[in-house]
């Protein structure tokens, strides 16, 4: 039951152990170098923006649809129901919005 190493037994863990630290410096090295830092900060920033405008792109596109769909009927038609009092309503409006512009000059 000898558990004594030899000389070379040590020797070879010693530099075993410097190469593995020195592979483990080299990556703390790169992880705290300030260009290392900034990329991941930037990229961090970037997938922050792609996510919120995702989520924006996704409310616009549902409240376009549901717009739509108020005015348009599964088969492609127009509903006049709804698109004549829409109308008369922007043309009534477009119509004092003018009227005052013309009263302040």
């Amino acid at each position: 039951m000898s558990d004594a190493r030899t000389p070379a037994q040590i020797e070879a863990d010693i530099i075993s152990r410097r190469e593995q630290l020195a592979v483990v410096l080299d990556e703390i090295g790169v992880r705290v170098h300030p260009q290392t830092i900034m990329g991941d900060a930037k990229a961090r920033a970037a997938e922050a923006v792609d996510r919120t405008a995702g989520r924006a792109f996704v409310a616009v596109n549902r409240t376009v649809s549901d717009v739509k769909a108020r005015f348009v009927s599964e088969d492609g038609a127009p509903r006049l129901e709804r698109v004549i009092p829409a109308a008369l309503l922007v043309v009534g409006i477009v119509g004092l919005l003018t009227s005052k512009r013309r009263r302040k000059k």
